[in-house]
């Protein structure tokens, strides 16, 4: 008979349903933001506990995210500030917003999901009593909604995670645990983008020009837009990245590094630099066209570097067509030509992750085989900082990061025994 511990070591695993004390966690605190390296540290903590509607998660693996590049950092909010106004710990922030792993307990009302379920998380969580969601509103648009391991607390680089048990989801039975928890953030992200503005959303034969091609959001668009009859066109940086793209289904690629526009443009009034702006986003846009392979511009334009590339998407789009947003990574300055907007009639729509059907259509294509979550690298859990760091810095692999949390080997699917 096994002896309840008070804690456990990163990769023990409790007996079925016992949750100890305390637990490993890599905590943030506002003291030391700053380098990702630097900001994450391991702490003993304690082990929080499911309430109605709740489910806490023995987390196997977790996934890495741009998100906690800002937590670590402490722009542009303090994100534990924002944990207060949820009634949750505000001197500390335990992040990370993917996560593959077994249901360990559940609070009272939890139907979903039981004891023992193999899911992975996704990272939306809203109060079931906001009124705007109980009418039957979409959840990304009431006031109580916020990202789990980013605005809310108890996130996935932790031994255990207290989630809403509507974000638990059926883990794909063929992945391994560290490929399960790489997608569902960056995937469902991308699959609202695509999918939740109609009339706006990919048919058959539609050009799609996705930027960052090879991060991890480009991946999952990507593979969205294949599996829907369209035709992604992916920008890269690099030669191995444009390889990357085409091997997941893109039809052409463009190196952003053959352009030197990027940026807000000079003022409309400025003629000469005006003309010279352009002039290199006319380039762009016949580069477009040479990896559509005709004359055919994106009906939508997958965005989320933001300042540096907005005005050329909105030049480039299809008239009628859409830009659809869901970041800002090199900037939230965007300067757009509105004479582009009105006078082609197109659409500039903000996205920020997704809800709960859409997240399940996701995760349903990976379970169904038809995503790869494009898991480039496995990180100890010793190492959460060092992968925000490679990320911080653009020097992160091609796809999705992932990190061992109590999963005890690469590559298993289940849990021993």
């Amino acid at each position: 008979m096994s002896t309840s511990k008070d804690l456990y070591q990163i990769g023990e695993i409790p007996p079925r349903g016992e949750v100890p004390r305390r637990m490993f966690a890599q905590v943030i605190r506002p003291d030391r933001f700053g380098e990702p390296e630097k900001a994450f540290q391991i702490e003993e903590i304690e082990t929080p506990r499911p309430g109605p509607g709740e489910a806490l998660v023995l987390v196997m693996a977790a996934g890495i995210n741009y998100n906690n590049v800002w937590a670590a950092k402490g722009i542009p909010v303090d994100v534990t500030q924002v944990h207060a106004r949820f009634g949750e710990p505000d001197d500390f922030h335990v992040g990370g917003s993917d996560a593959s792993g077994v249901v360990w307990q559940v609070g009272p009302g939890v139907e979903n999901v039981a004891v023992g379920d193999h899911v992975v998380i996704h990272c939306g969580q809203w109060d079931p009593d906001d009124p705007f969601v109980a009418s039957g509103g979409d959840p990304g648009f009431a006031d109580s909604y916020r990202i789990w391991g980013y605005e809310s607390n108890w996130g996935s680089f932790a031994q255990f995670t207290k989630v809403q048990a509507h974000q638990c989801l059926p883990k794909a039975p063929h992945l391994t645990w560290e490929q399960a928890a790489a997608p569902t953030l960056v995937g469902a992200t991308a699959y609202r983008m695509l999918m939740g503005w109609p009339p706006h959303v990919v048919q058959e034969g539609d050009v799609v020009l996705v930027w960052g091609g090879a991060g991890g959001l480009g991946s999952m668009a990507i593979q969205i837009v294949r599996e829907l009859g369209g035709k992604a066109v992916a920008v890269v940086s690099s030669d191995d990245k444009a390889q990357f793209c085409m091997r997941l289904g893109a039809v052409g690629t463009i190196n952003r590094k053959d352009f030197s526009h990027w940026g807000m443009p000079p003022h409309w009034t400025d003629t000469e630099g005006y003309a010279a702006w352009f002039a290199g986003a006319k380039t762009f846009g016949k580069a477009l066209w040479d990896a559509v392979g005709e004359k055919q511009s994106p009906r939508i334009v997958f965005e989320h570097p933001g300042e540096d590339t907005i005005p050329t998407s909105i030049f480039v789009c299809a008239t009628g067509g859409m830009v659809v947003i869901c970041a800002g990574t090199t900037g939230y300055n965007a300067v757009a030509d509105l004479r582009y907007l009105w006078m082609r009639q197109k659409r500039f729509q903000g996205s920020h992750f997704a809800n709960d059907e859409q997240s399940a259509g996701f995760n349903q294509m990976v379970v169904d085989g038809k995503i790869d979550p494009c898991l480039a690298r496995t990180f100890s859990f010793d190492e959460v900082g060092d992968s925000h760091q490679l990320m911080s810095e653009n020097r992160h692999p091609e796809g999705n990061m992932a990190v061992l949390v109590s999963a005890p080997t690469e590559g298993l699917t289940e849990l021993p025994g």
